[in-house]
């Protein structure tokens, strides 16, 4: 058992040490988890779920909320990415910060996003 423990560990440790931090200009968010860079770089940001605008579960009140209160934070400003991968839409999956915040963080403290209990191992803060 403890011999399992010990490979997990590494495993753990090897697939954080492949993340990559830069920092770039936001050009837009779609809604309270997705925003592009200058660069045309699509942003999922991982381990949170926003309300959806469109399509069958849509909260479009609480969703445009969301959209807005991401947008004020780091619209046309640089951010810190912390890459994770990418999803099955081709999109990085990462986290973004401003200084030391976390902006997943306070986007679910705030209210305007929930952890995303499936993939929320891939962040430290949940």
């Amino acid at each position: 058992m403890n011999y399992l423990l010990i490979i997990f560990s590494f495993t753990f440790v090897e697939i954080h040490a492949k993340q990559t931090l830069s920092s770039e200009i936001i050009e837009k968010c779609y809604d309270g988890d997705t925003c592009t860079t200058k660069n045309g770089e699509k942003i999922r940001l991982a381990c949170i779920d926003a309300p959806e605008i469109k399509g069958k579960n849509a909260e479009p009140i609480k969703a445009i909320k969301s959209k807005e209160f991401l947008n004020n934070l780091v619209l046309n400003k640089k951010v810190f990415i912390k890459r994770f991968n990418t999803d099955r839409y081709g999109r990085t999956v990462a986290e973004l910060f401003i200084d030391d915040i976390n902006i997943q963080k306070l986007l679910v403290n705030k209210g305007y996003a929930k952890v995303y209990e499936q993939y929320s191992y891939q962040c430290d803060w949940p």
